[in-house]
């Protein structure tokens, strides 16, 4: 069994796509997947599962769709693959600490990524590495003109959006013992 978490996009946003975390775990638990957890209310879940990733995105999806009757996004990594990602800012420590880390389903062709990174928004600092966005803005993340969906519409991919905070627990919730 490998430890693995999965970050579902967009839930328990607004009052809409509503996934209650007890419901979320129980239903993930009686498909089999083992030691479920969940992380606050935007669909984070640490578990532990034999199948490979994209199975278990697509289980996910479908279990999700079946259950609460709506699509979801679903990005699936191990704890290597997110330390990989969270390592992998390319931003000074204070700035890291208040970034967000968008996970990407796969990494983007080059050519899409040279085309984004031409796009520059004034106080905002974002990079592309691999199957992670960095994000940092200098005024807030309310008050930014970056738009995640334009972002994967361009790079043709989907994403999830997690704080540094987050991502640390994260990390400690799916460290191996």
């Amino acid at each position: 069994m490998q430890t693995s978490i999965a970050l579902l996009r967009g839930i328990n946003v607004g009052g809409h796509k509503k996934v209650p975390m007890a419901e979320l775990r129980d239903l993930l638990t009686n498909a089999g997947f083992q030691n479920v957890q969940t992380y606050i209310q935007s669909g984070n879940i640490v578990f532990q599962s034999s199948k490979k990733a994209s199975e278990l995105e697509i289980k996910i999806q479908n279990l999700i769709s079946s259950h609460f009757g709506f699509e979801v996004s679903v990005i699936v990594k191990t704890n290597k693959e997110l330390q990989t990602i969270f390592d992998g800012c390319p931003f000074s420590k204070e700035k890291k600490e208040k970034s967000y880390f968008i996970l990407l389903s796969s990494i983007p062709e080059s050519h899409l990524v040279a085309e984004v990174d031409l796009l520059t928004y004034d106080n905002e600092e974002i990079i592309i590495k691999n199957d992670g966005l960095y994000f940092y803005c200098s005024t807030g993340y309310g008050k930014t003109k970056f738009n995640m969906n334009s972002y994967e519409r361009k790079l043709k991919v989907s994403g999830t959006a997690r704080n540094y905070n987050t991502m640390v627990k994260l990390l400690s919730l799916s460290a191996e013992n």
